[in-house]
């Protein structure tokens, strides 16, 4: 399924030849980030018989056994439940396999995706401030939970925003105390996700592995559309995979907000319910959650994922390949500076590479907006900020997407977006500020507005995708031999 859904356009003009590679080996990343194939190779249906039996969906060194038979003769019901952008391509593996033996199920994907499943209900929320949307997809799958029986089969699904989208808030908090910490914080102070959630998952009801308790009469399997990795790496390290324990505690909550200066500028009924530090409402631990011995996979293994899949493509088409990386969230502008030094050091014989080559990067940029209200995203910041520094260059071209096909906040956090694309990145190469010029578009002040959408749109340069799972940031940087 063709995922870039504009590639002529992105083509038509600069450095043509190096644009078709760029947007090739996004492509190439972009297939490669849709978890149904690989949820369908994990599920084996023989009969009445569901066998999970894939070493290379499962962590390292589990103290579950990695082989699951399940009898569905011995089952009186199966659901699916879950959170994520895109996860309805991992709930609709379920759907296929199961058939008329899936009884159903509760799903919240982010606005804009299109409906995939039939049996599962799917609820629309909002990512990154979650809606109603949200709490309305939440109290359907407690609604579940409360129906449960030892008799029942429960798969839980969790992807990337799952922690916007899983979103229930405890009593005395409001969902507009959520979105104004989530606000405060990872737009307006860039905060990684690692430190915001330590403090979301104290504020809610779901999240930290609440959920999972909720879900503990019946028989539970976890799916993430991720790498399991290492068995300890994943529960010790988890603040974000909400069906898991939580590492973090109040103290750790009211920590972050303090290190972000937010502690005065949150929400009163937050500060409270933190200090409060009510332990009957405390996150799931390691202990407890491994009292069950609920089986994990992973469908989204590094190995087969989307940089190893776009360095692939890149080789085919002649070019070395190497995945580099970065400081986890780094500041996207300041990534877009550094990455194009190096892609210049190569073009000139300088460099740790040598051209024709190709560098990947993944990870997960952020871009701290402040007070600005432009329309944009990570990708298209780290893309436009690149034009710049490689101006005048005819040997280096720039791609960065989001592999859920929307970048950042896009159109949604905007009023009077009508008829502007959410999309998913940008591609740049050395002629784009030539064309911005020509186009009266002013590079530096899109930059400084953090309006990347308007000023990639009017370049035909904005990448347009379709919907699917989030696996983060892949980034793309070309530079093409003297002689291409």
């Amino acid at each position: 399924m063709q995922r870039i859904l504009n590639p002529d356009a992105l083509t038509s003009h600069g450095n043509q030849a190096g644009r078709r590679a760029v947007v090739e080996i996004l492509e190439a990343g972009m297939r490669a980030a849709d978890p149904y194939n690989n949820t369908r190779e994990l599920l084996q249906r023989d009969g009445n018989r569901l066998v999970l039996d894939n070493p290379g969906f499962a962590p390292e060194d589990s103290p579950v056994p990695t082989t699951q038979i399940i009898d569905l003769d011995q089952v009186e019901r199966v659901f699916v439940v879950g959170a994520g952008k895109g996860i309805q391509r991992v709930a609709l593996a379920f759907e296929h396999v199961l058939g008329d033996r899936l009884t159903g199920g509760v799903v919240i994907d982010k606005h804009g995706q299109d409906l995939e499943c039939q049996r599962i209900k799917v609820v629309y929320g909002a990512h990154p401030l979650p809606d109603e949307g949200c709490l309305d997809g939440c109290r359907q799958i407690l609604d579940l939970a409360q129906r449960l029986t030892p008799r029942d089969l429960v798969f839980t699904l969790a992807g990337n925003g799952v922690s916007s989208l899983l979103t229930l808030p405890v009593e005395g908090v409001t969902l507009e105390d959520l979105r104004r910490v989530t606000h405060m914080m990872q737009i307006e102070r860039g905060v990684p996700t690692g430190d915001l959630n330590p403090i979301r998952n104290h504020l809610d009801q779901m999240k930290g592995g609440k959920v999972t308790r909720a879900l503990r009469a019946a028989r539970v399997v976890h799916l993430i559309a991720w790498d399991c990795r290492n068995y300890d790496w994943l529960i010790d390290t988890n603040v974000w995979l909400h069906f898991f324990p939580d590492r973090s505690t109040y103290a750790d909550a009211v920590a972050m907000l303090h290190k972000w200066n937010a502690w005065d500028a949150a929400p009163a009924a937050v500060r409270a319910f933190l200090e409060r530090a009510d332990l009957a409402q405390e996150t799931m631990k390691r202990s407890e959650f491994e009292e069950r011995q609920e089986p994990i996979y992973g469908v989204m293994p590094e190995r087969i994922g989307m940089l190893p899949t776009a360095a692939a493509r890149a080789r085919e088409l002649g070019y070395e390949a190497h995945i580099v990386t970065t400081s986890p969230h780094v500041e996207a502008s300041q990534y877009a500076q550094f990455s194009a030094q190096r892609a210049l050091a190569i073009a000139r014989g300088e460099g740790e590479y040598g051209a024709p080559c190709v560098l990947i990067n993944g990870g997960e940029m952020v871009v701290t907006v402040g007070s600005e209200n432009g329309i944009g995203g990570r990708n298209q910041e780290f893309a436009l900020a690149s034009a710049p520094a490689i101006a005048g260059s005819d040997r280096i071209v720039v791609g960065s997407v989001d592999s859920d096909g929307t970048d950042g906040p896009g159109t949604q956090l905007v009023e009077g977006c009508e008829g502007i694309p959410s999309l998913a990145g940008g591609v740049v190469d050395g002629a784009t500020m030539q064309e911005a010029a020509a186009r009266g578009v002013d590079v530096s002040e899109a930059l400084r507005r953090h309006d990347t959408t308007r000023a990639l749109c009017a370049l035909d340069s904005g990448v347009i995708a379709t919907r699917n799972i989030s696996m983060n940031d892949l980034t793309v940087t070309l530079v093409m031999g003297s002689n291409q």
